[in-house]
């Protein structure tokens, strides 16, 4: 639409006769949508209230037919002005939903809402056209006005207003046809403002958190350097989304979000880190000295080894103290560098070097303790072999019977390792004859026998519990 009020060689749009508010005086609409950036969409030219009467001066008024005529037209006149006000009001109501949507939605069902809007909006200009063309081409205040004139015009007006209402109709169906995405991208925006609002809270909670450690002596650069690399981000977020994006916005609020509360997070516990390194500096120290002691005593228990046992019993023993005492030296150079690792403020570094003299300490604690065990279980074995064979025959036995519940005959899946387990018993029972029996070979083999053992009773229990 083209024609504009007070443009000359135009008329002014008319209006009905009661008094309506201006065209561009747009209802209030929602904070959120106010917010959006206005899509290029066809709109309806403002109409302008016309007088119904003519300004100034009187008219001669003539009875009958043609002022009846007339008084006809002029209600058509004021019907269609009305009609034509409706759908403008419709239409700009529209373009704010057809706004909201495009702002949060780039699918092909929003770019088509978008398409049909527009193919709407030339429908529209073309009906607001032939109204404003059907009131410019009658003068209802000629005091000449024939009656055939007037009915003419009301003829002509009533069919524009009808065109304009059937149009408006139209609108409205497609109005209630976009309430799904409406609805998606109304809940998007108001996801906005919230989003946006928590990054900004939790990257000045980080940046408070930092400031307090700082206070305690602990420089945290790690966290300050990471809370840094945030600040491009704070600033697209002030830019807004009509720069970015809501979708992308809210995405990148959440995310800031995230990485300023794992910053926080992280200030708060570096006072707790720091006292936890230096009670693992202390304790892993206190450990070493032990472990050093310890292996000192590892010789006295291979001589023993060595004069009452076979050498098959004791010869993967012999690295035990040199390693123990390897093992201690390099857990206490590590110790050394976590404390400097400490005193730099350098966590990472000091908890990494931490759990590396911590796994250099259990080696050697578990290396060891193996020498004690060994001599302990030899002596007992030595003293009375008969414990571990019926210990291993009644694990043995008990399979057997598991196996046989239930049933005449055992399953071979289940009889063939078990009688395999009963051969190996005797034969590690053998290996004791002799002058220098081989007591960790005996052991050894019981211990592995009743492992197969076990392996078989859990075969038989999963079996029948899936069966059950």
């Amino acid at each position: 639409m083209t024609a504009t009020p007070g443009t000359p060689g135009t008329r002014p749009y008319p209006q009905p006769s009661a008094a309506r508010p201006r065209r561009g005086a747009a209802p209030p609409r929602g904070a959120l949508r106010d917010a959006l950036v206005l899509l290029t969409l066809p709109v309806l030219a403002a109409p302008v209230l016309a007088a119904a009467f003519a300004g100034g001066g009187t008219r001669r008024w003539f009875g009958g037919r043609a002022e009846s005529q007339r008084a006809e037209a002029q209600a058509a006149k004021d019907a269609a002005a009305a009609a034509f006000y409706e759908l403008d009001t419709a239409q700009r109501d529209l373009r704010i939903s057809i706004e909201t949507i495009t702002a949060v939605d780039d699918s092909p069902a929003a770019r088509r809402a978008v398409s049909d809007f527009a193919a709407l909006g030339h429908r529209i200009d073309e009906v607001s056209q032939r109204y404003i063309q059907a009131v410019d081409a009658h003068d209802l205040d000629r005091d000449d006005l024939e009656a055939s004139m007037a009915s003419r015009a009301r003829g002509e007006l009533t069919a524009a207003k009808d065109e304009l209402v059937r149009v408006r109709q139209e609108l409205e169906r497609f109005g209630d046809s976009l309430g799904p995405l409406l609805g998606k991208a109304e809940t998007q925006l108001a996801r906005l403002a919230p989003a946006v609002e928590r990054a900004r809270q939790s990257l000045l909670a980080a940046s408070n958190a930092l400031d307090a450690v700082r206070e305690k002596g602990l420089r945290a650069d790690d966290l300050a350097a990471r809370l840094a690399a945030l600040s491009p981000e704070l600033t697209k977020l002030n830019q807004g989304a009509g720069q970015h994006g809501v979708q992308p916005t809210v995405d990148r609020a959440e995310r800031v979000q995230r990485e300023a509360g794992a910053i926080r997070a992280e200030a708060e516990r570096l006072p707790e880190k720091a006292a936890e390194i230096d009670h693992r500096l202390v304790s892993l120290r206190t450990r070493a000295q032990a472990l050093t002691t310890r292996a000192g005593q590892v010789d006295p228990v291979l001589s023993e080894l060595r004069r009452r046992f076979s050498a098959a019993c004791w010869q993967d023993l012999q690295q035990v103290p040199d390693q123990a005492a390897e093992n201690v030296r390099q857990a206490e150079l590590k110790l050394r560098d976590a404390q400097a690792a400490r005193e730099a403020q350098r966590w990472p570094d000091a908890t990494s070097l931490l759990s590396t003299a911590r796994a250099l300490l259990n080696a050697t604690d578990e290396a060891v303790s193996a020498a004690g065990d060994r001599l302990a279980r030899l002596n007992a074995v030595q003293k009375d072999p008969q414990a571990e064979v019926e210990r291993t025959r009644f694990a043995i036995r008990d399979a057997q019977r598991l196996a046989m519940t239930g049933r005449t005959t055992p399953d071979p899946r289940h009889a063939r390792p078990l009688d395999d387990a009963v051969a190996r018993l005797e034969r590690a029972i053998g290996t004791l004859e002799g002058r220098h029996p081989d007591y960790w070979h005996f052991l050894t083999e019981t211990e592995a026998v009743r492992q197969a053992v076990a392996r078989v009773v859990g075969q038989i229990r999963e079996e029948r519990g899936a069966g059950h």
